[in-house]
């Protein structure tokens, strides 16, 4: 059963995030919006994403993340028949440690793994 999450509550709440000007913004917001389990929550998963980007196996990512296979699954299949939105930021956000997921040296956005 799939959730309609394109509503003018969501709208507005997206129209808050975009305004948020910078890193100690979103952490005042999101403190306020989010438990501290529902943004870790989220962060993890974000983790799991980059990191199965970054070519990483299901028992490195849940040693590191916490996470369970399943949720590793969960985000895994999120990659490969989602609607691209983690390698949309992963395309614009640069991550200095190794195996940064995102656009290679010569700008070219990594392919999805099968």
């Amino acid at each position: 059963m799939s959730k309609k999450i394109r509503t003018e509550a969501v709208d507005h709440l997206f129209e808050a995030i975009l305004s948020l000007k910078d890193k100690e913004e979103c952490y005042t917001f999101f403190e306020d919006v989010c438990t501290v389990n529902e943004l870790l929550s989220l962060s993890q998963r974000f983790e799991v994403a980059r990191m199965l980007r970054g070519q990483k196996t299901y028992l490195d990512i849940a040693e590191k993340t916490g996470a369970s296979t399943a949720t590793i699954s969960r985000v895994n299949r999120s990659l490969n028949y989602g609607n691209d939105g983690y390698d949309m930021v992963f395309a614009r956000v640069s991550f200095e440690e190794e195996g940064k997921a995102g656009a290679d040296a010569s700008g070219t956005k990594k392919e999805k793994q099968e």
